[in-house]
């Protein structure tokens, strides 16, 4: 699946037994960054999409130059 197509997953038809549970993610900080991001993906299998204990979060982004520091 690409990152488009797991833009688009739909939030109310998904299973909450098929998502990752972000809690079960793994972050290697010795690997290098690219390296560190493939394998975020693998791990949580879809990263606009994923549990968080029992709450379902869809991810979505703005179109802007604004941070989350902003």
């Amino acid at each position: 699946m690409t990152l488009e197509e797991m833009k688009a997953v739909d939030v109310r038809t998904t299973s909450r037994d098929e998502l990752v549970d972000i809690h079960d993610v793994y972050i290697d900080r010795t690997l290098p960054k690219v390296e560190r991001i493939k394998d975020f993906i693998s791990q949580i299998k879809n990263p606009y999409l994923f549990k968080c204990g029992k709450i379902v979060v869809k991810m979505e982004f703005a179109d802007t130059d604004l941070t989350l520091e902003d």
